[in-house]
């Protein structure tokens, strides 16, 4: 069967509680996460077929991790056993939507010391019908950029769709390229692309209106959202479909949160969420790319792909972890919720 193929570094998350009883109780909660996984692990849970290309160590640490996700019906036959060590991340319980408490140890990681030639890109998507990855992957060293690249022609060659999260980790670009000076030789090869008007300016150097937030509203950003995939568009021919999502502050833990979706000229929008309280920030993204793929993949309604994928990213904030746990059916509550 073919299978959506979903690429990128897997990670521990290592999620300590804010007032320091981690230390006093000598208990950390840990998460199996990765945008990529994450994804994975969000389409598997929808029944979309789906497999997973890492790189781990070859001990009891990474058979343990595969056993899990394989019971989460994830294909683990592309994950590449090399290296030393798995990456980690510490981020702190609670609300913090920007990331800034983020603490990143994945340098020399199994996964940022693949190399080009190394993955056998044939056998890799022998069986897939969809190619994803994400621009945190680019980030991490020269040779991870082309390793990236390797796999996108290979799968360009292939005639298999590709998609691409544009999402922005300033604290990983530390290897002296810019972002716009490595992510649009890897977007020319891609068919679908999410991110937002800030990613696009600082990934790909097309221009935000400085002063959106000033206007405020949300017709301004749809219509910064629409002018930003059209010019996406015409820098990268291939590129058919641009999401666009808004995630802001509501009052003083909550958020607000739309999205938007171009193609073949027309812009659709996704209903407003809004929660006054969130438990978890992470992965949100990643679940609105899953349901991006989820709706493309079932040729579904382009409005109701974006309203779902919005409505199952929103689902998300109220989940503990990286990757969620939701059913179809748990996001059309959500979206039959917001209806009334």
């Amino acid at each position: 069967m073919s299978k959506v193929l979903c690429f990128g570094e897997i990670l521990l998350r290592m999620s300590p509680s804010p007032d320091g009883n981690w230390l006093k109780k000598n208990l950390m909660p840990v998460y199996i996460g990765g945008a990529e996984l994450n994804v994975a692990t969000a389409l598997s849970k929808w029944d979309i077929p789906v497999s997973y290309c890492t790189a781990m160590p070859d001990n009891y640490l990474s058979k343990e991790i595969a056993i899990q996700l394989a019971g989460k019906n994830i294909g683990i036959n592309s994950i590449h056993l090399s290296g030393n060590r798995i990456g980690i991340y510490y981020l702190a319980q609670g609300t913090d939507l920007k990331h800034a408490g983020v603490i990143y140890d994945r340098a020399h990681s199994s996964f940022a010391e693949l190399k080009p030639g190394i993955l056998d890109w044939d056998k890799i998507l022998h069986d897939a019908s969809w190619f994803h990855f994400s621009a945190i992957s680019p980030a991490l060293n020269e040779n991870i950029a082309a390793v990236c690249k390797e796999g996108l022609d290979a799968a360009a060659k292939k005639n298999i769709p590709i998609s691409v999260d544009l999402n922005h980790r300033a604290k990983l670009w530390q290897y002296g390229k810019r972002p716009v000076d490595v992510m649009p030789e890897l977007v020319q090869y891609c068919d679908v692309l999410m991110g937002n008007i800030w990613s696009a300016n600082t990934l790909l150097g097309i221009d935000v209106d400085k002063a959106i937030h000033q206007k405020g509203e949300k017709a301004d950003y749809f219509q910064h959202a629409k002018r930003t995939a059209l010019v996406i568009q015409k820098q990268f021919p291939k590129c058919k479909i641009v999401a666009n999502t808004f995630r802001f502050d509501h009052g003083k833990d909550g958020v607000l949160y739309y999205a938007s979706l171009f193609k073949d000229g027309s812009q659709y929008n996704s209903k407003e969420f809004v929660a006054h309280e969130i438990i978890d920030k992470v992965g949100t993204g990643d679940c609105f790319m899953a349901g991006l793929i989820y709706g493309l993949y079932h040729k579904n309604d382009l409005q109701d792909i974006v309203n779902f994928s919005a409505a199952a990213a929103f689902g998300k904030f109220h989940e503990t972890g990286d990757a969620t746990n939701q059913d179809v059916v748990a996001i059309r509550a959500i979206l039959n919720e917001v209806n009334k």
